[in-house]
This record gives structure tokens, C-alpha cells and sequence, in this order.
């Protein structure tokens, strides 16, 4: 497949959930941007949801790797949330609920209030499509109306890390825990071309607290989604997939966001070829 083929095709742009290494799907944007294809569906996941949304409003690379230095600080992912300690050691006095998360998630609402304002996905240039999870029933939700801050909380809301989030009377959480990768919402909505990027989550070598056990468990359930859903999506092949799955000679954690704009530098370098001579 040539790039002039990419150009005639329908193209989705797939950003699974990721956290901070999600910032290589935007170089992987700066590359298509240099190159003049155009991306026509915007597919996003949990962190990937941050610049699928951004890309769909029509932000250059420049204002999304700002969004992300704004959004994904370093401070916002580590302010505890004291309450939600509290309900843990007292869960009768201070009313233990699903309502539970340990970081404290107003300041990123704050952020994203600022970042996305009043905007809906009515005000994508794209269709556009962000990933939840219903908490009680396990399906995978897919959100494409109502305001973007909202749909972008809730498919970050990783467990028991960040509360989860009330959206048209569901209770959502992070869209990872149901399809890290989601191409078949891509693939349901006619792309013909799918460019997918996935990311494995990183194990943890010492679990020395509560927070490192959940998120090693949390690894361990959306690597094997990942996995799984590579797997079939290449068996089925409904259209042109092109899987993308970043290395990263460092281990980088959830909360190393000043990571974010060497990611993003060097996976643009790094694929500005590559990925479009294997095309």
C-alpha cells in the first residue's frame, strides 16, 4: 500500500489507553500532519482520548502537546484525595461508596474545563469516538455526544485511582478495563484504512503499596486485552489495519508526564519513514 492509497482511503486514527506514552500517537499525528494525509475518524481510549479529541477538533500538533503538558501534570496525578482515605479507614463514618478514587480528580476537571471549555462532540471536525466502562455491568460504552470534558473524564477514570464518572445515568470508568484498543469502533464506522496504536502497560518489580498492586493488576488485565484484541482483529481482517505498538527503552509510569514532549519528539522522528514506506 502507497501513501497515495492511504490518501483515497477513508483513515482512522486508533489511540488506545496509555497514559503518558499515549504522547507517541502524537508524533505519530506530526508525521501524517508533514506528510499531508489526512485523518477522517478519530477513535480514543483512556489517555489516547485526550489527543483523539484534540485531533478531531482540529488543534495542530503544537496545541495538543500543550493540552497535554496543561492536562497530564505531574502535581494533578499525585494530590491524594484525603477523604477517599478516610472512607477506606472509616467506611462507616465517612460513607465507603463505588464513588471512590484515591487521586484527587477535581483539579484535572478543572483542567480539562479550561482546555475544552463548553465544547461537544458536535464541535468535532471528525466523527469522533471516546471509550468508557459501565462499572456495574462490565460493557464497553462508547460516548459520541454532550461535552467532551465529561466523555474525556470518564475514559480516564482508572480504577480506584480516579472516581468514576456519571455520564446519562451510568456510572463510568476507565475504557481500558473493557477494550484498550478499540478498532472495531473503527471498523463499525466504515474505515477503510485503520491506523492502530496500542501500548503495553508496564509491571511493576516491587509492590511496596495498595496503588502499585491495583495498577500491576491493571496491566496485567489490559495487556491481555491488547493482546487479544490485535489478535482478532488481524484474524478478521475487515479492513486495512495497521498496528502500531511503541518501544520504549525506559520504563515510564503513569505519572512521568515530563516525559510527554520527548516522546512525542522522538516517536515522530523515529516513525517519519518508517511507518509510511511499510504502507
Amino acid at each position: 500500500m502507497t501513501t497515495k492509497t492511504i490518501k483515497k482511503n477513508r483513515l482512522a486514527l486508533v489511540i488506545g489507553s496509555g497514559s503518558v506514552k499515549c504522547a507517541a500517537g502524537l508524533g505519530m499525528y506530526k508525521v501524517l500532519q508533514r506528510e499531508g494525509i489526512r485523518v477522517d475518524l478519530a477513535v480514543g481510549c483512556s489517555g489516547g482520548s485526550l489527543i483523539a479529541t484534540s485531533i478531531a477538533l482540529g488543534y495542530s500538533a503544537a496545541e495538543i502537546e500543550e493540552m497535554m503538558l496543561t492536562v497530564w501534570k505531574r502535581e494533578l496525578m499525585s494530590k491524594m484525595y484525603f477523604r477517599s482515605l478516610l472512607r477506606v479507614a472509616m467506611p462507616r463514618w465517612f460513607g465507603f461508596n463505588e464513588r471512590f478514587g484515591l487521586i484527587d480528580d477535581r483539579p484535572i476537571m478543572k483542567c480539562l474545563q479550561d482546555v475544552f471549555g463548553g465544547k461537544t462532540f458536535d464541535d468535532a471536525l471528525i466523527p469522533l469516538y471516546l471509550m468508557a466502562t459501565d462499572l456495574w455491568s462490565g460493557e464497553k460504552v462508547v460516548l459520541h455526544q454532550g461535552p467532551l470534558k465529561d466523555a474525556i473524564r470518564a475514559s480516564i477514570a482508572a480504577p480506584v485511582v480516579f472516581r468514576p464518572w456519571p455520564i446519562d445515568g451510568q456510572l463510568l470508568i476507565d475504557g481500558a478495563m473493557s477494550d484498550p484498543l478499540p478498532v472495531d469502533v473503527a471498523i463499525r464506522e466504515g474505515a477503510e484504512v485503520i491506523m492502530a496504536m496500542g501500548f503495553d502497560s508496564p509491571y511493576h518489580a516491587q509492590l511496596s503499596s495498595i496503588l502499585s498492586i491495583v495498577l500491576q493488576m491493571t496491566s496485567i488485565s489490559n495487556n491481555n486485552l491488547l493482546r487479544a484484541s490485535f489478535a482478532f482483529h488481524n484474524l478478521a481482517h475487515h479492513a486495512e489495519i495497521i498496528p502500531i505498538v511503541p518501544q520504549f527503552k525506559q520504563r515510564i509510569d503513569f505519572a512521568d508526564t515530563h516525559l510527554i514532549r520527548i516522546i512525542s519528539i522522538t516517536w515522530g522522528k523515529r516513525q517519519s519513514n518508517k511507518t509510511l514506506r511499510d504502507c
